[in-house]
């Protein structure tokens, strides 16, 4: 109930950022691109975090990934030209604003406390092994680019 409350302002948010000319003059990715960008990453990846670099929910999120050995593709939102505008698609699509957002096969899993949760009840590795077998570091060929660096906490 919480998240949809918190949907519903981004929501309302999003849809004030587009009246005017606000949208159709600035710089940047189209909100229909943006869908499509997160779309095109979600699908073509077995595991994705769109993340924040000085976010700790993000880290513990990496962490977890980093624990079982997955690789994953990482989106920092705050080194991204549209980082902005993607994290509203983010909401739009999810229901929720915060990150990190958390996909695994296609599938939002939420953020970082519900991965860390998933993880410990035994049930985040099965959903990896659902994926393309690209996923696990062992294969030769990895899902993404894991841009995030062991020694960071």
């Amino acid at each position: 109930m919480f998240t949809r409350g918190c949907f519903y302002k981004s929501k309302q948010a999003y849809q004030t950022l587009r009246m005017g000319n606000f949208t159709s003059t600035a710089p940047g990715l189209s909100s229909s691109a943006c869908t499509q960008f997160v779309q095109d990453v979600v699908s073509s990846n077995c595991v994705v975090i769109f993340s924040k670099t000085t976010c700790p929910y993000c880290k513990m999120a990496k962490n977890v990934f980093n624990e079982i050995g997955a690789t994953y593709k990482v989106v920092e939102l705050d080194q991204h030209n549209d980082g902005g505008r993607l994290q509203e698609t983010l909401a739009q699509m999810t229901g929720a604003r915060t990150v990190p957002r958390v996909f695994i096969n296609g599938q939002c899993i939420g953020g970082g406390t519900d991965t860390k949760q998933l993880h410990q009840q035994g049930k985040l590795l099965p959903l990896i092994e659902q994926c393309r077998l690209c996923c696990l570091s062992t294969s030769p060929e990895g899902s993404g680019n894991a841009q995030y660096q062991h020694n960071q906490s």
